[in-house]
């Protein structure tokens, strides 16, 4: 690992980082689709739900991808296949599920659904063995610990406040989701420096996407390849490369 100042800083993703991608594609995606209408149901007249539902349909209206005679159905909540006003939306939301399209909304609402899984102990997150002892020993000298996840803010958090070793969102002291800029951009890598009130090549990103790690590097940040076991992408494409995040000496 190249640098020319001492890493203050790491931030981290967590699918195939910190987290097995089998947590994220088997465990958390699967429970809020299977949730998603029964929640809808429950909450749906809450103003946070109510507000989401909004920016949803809205989403839905400009989405190039439906037709309108769909888009205009969806809008109007009573299509004749169903009384249920929510179905159509409900529909659109699986759409986007399926076909792995992130909106902001959804991603919220999915967060939603989560925090009470979590609450109900359905849910407890996995980490790499390693993790916990190395953010605790990173933390202990002083480096600040921060999360870049496509994941929502709260998803992260709640990802780590439950853990099956207990609690340990309280070692991050910043959290950075999609609403920083696109992961894949050298801009947000540079938002999230100045966030952190550090220069760039103080900062230590590791990651399981090489197009991530190429824009923080175009930003100046050092960056490290994590290639663990079931990750999607194996080929480092000349980064450094780790399996075992203590083999990270800072």
């Amino acid at each position: 690992m190249t640098k020319s100042k001492p890493i203050r800083h790491v931030l981290l993703d967590i699918e195939g980082t910190t987290c097995p991608v089998t947590f994220v594609s088997e465990v958390l995606f699967p429970y809020a689709r299977r949730q998603l209408m029964p929640f809808l149901r429950e909450h749906q007249n809450e103003a946070r739900v109510q507000r989401l539902l909004a920016e949803i349909n809205t989403a839905w209206q400009n989405d190039p991808a439906m037709e309108g005679a769909t888009r205009r159905a969806m809008a109007t909540g009573s299509p004749p296949v169903s009384p249920d006003p929510l179905e159509p939306i409900g529909e659109y939301l699986d759409w986007l599920i399926q076909t792995d399209r992130k909106i902001t909304p959804l991603k919220d609402l999915q967060g939603m659904i989560w925090e009470e899984g979590y609450q109900r102990g359905q849910l407890v997150a996995p980490l790499f063995a390693e993790v916990p002892e190395v953010l605790r020993q990173w933390h202990g000298q002083g480096i600040q610990l921060a999360i870049y996840s496509s994941g929502s803010v709260q998803a992260q958090k709640l990802l780590y406040s439950h853990t099956k070793i207990g609690d340990l969102s309280h070692l991050f002291s910043h959290w950075f989701d999609t609403r920083t800029g696109p992961k894949n951009q050298p801009a947000s890598y540079e938002t999230i420096a100045l966030a952190l009130q550090a220069k760039p090549e103080e900062v230590l990103f590791v990651s399981d996407a090489v197009a991530e790690l190429e824009a923080a590097s175009q930003a100046g940040m050092a960056v490290v390849f994590s290639q663990r076991a079931g990750n999607p992408q194996q080929d480092p494409q000349g980064y450094e490369k780790v399996d075992d995040l203590r083999l990270l000496k800072l």
